[in-house]
């Protein structure tokens, strides 16, 4: 389980498994979007909704994006352990997968996954030297 704000855990995923429910959060996702034919393509989807009023807020942070973030990433890391792809989707109309899924109002629609074993291997993608992503002690300070 992942940590959260207090530990209010405010997320929750929904597995979608059916055609039908899954054809409903397809037509959410734009069709310029890879992750479009991931979702349709993978045997399982999971939707990750978030109850803002059950997380944390100071000034202007919202803590349920936080704890959210946190559970789907725990997700995904267990995913690829057991040898399952997964492609984290952010961009989709969420009202559309609300009604698609009967998410409850006042809930979040954060993000969803496809989830199933790759077709292939993927290549290692490049990442950044370390040197540009951490510093020391303040911004651009080698470490």
């Amino acid at each position: 389980m992942a940590p959260s704000w207090k530990n209010l855990q405010c997320w929750r995923f929904i597995v979608v498994c059916s055609e039908e429910s899954k054809n409903g959060i397809l037509t959410a996702i734009p069709d310029a979007n890879p992750g479009k034919k991931a979702i349709a393509t993978a045997p399982v989807a999971i939707v990750l909704c978030a109850d803002p009023q059950s997380s944390g807020v100071m000034g202007d942070r919202y803590y349920y994006l936080v704890d959210s973030g946190i559970a789907m990433e725990h997700l995904v890391l267990a995913a690829s352990a057991e040898g399952l792809g997964t492609c984290w989707i952010g961009v989709f109309d969420e009202n559309i997968v609300k009604s698609a899924l009967a998410i409850p109002v006042g809930w979040r629609v954060v993000a969803m996954t496809p989830l199933g074993y790759p077709d292939q291997e993927s290549s290692p993608r490049p990442r950044k030297k370390i040197n540009e992503i951490v510093f020391r002690e303040k911004w651009n300070s080698n470490f």
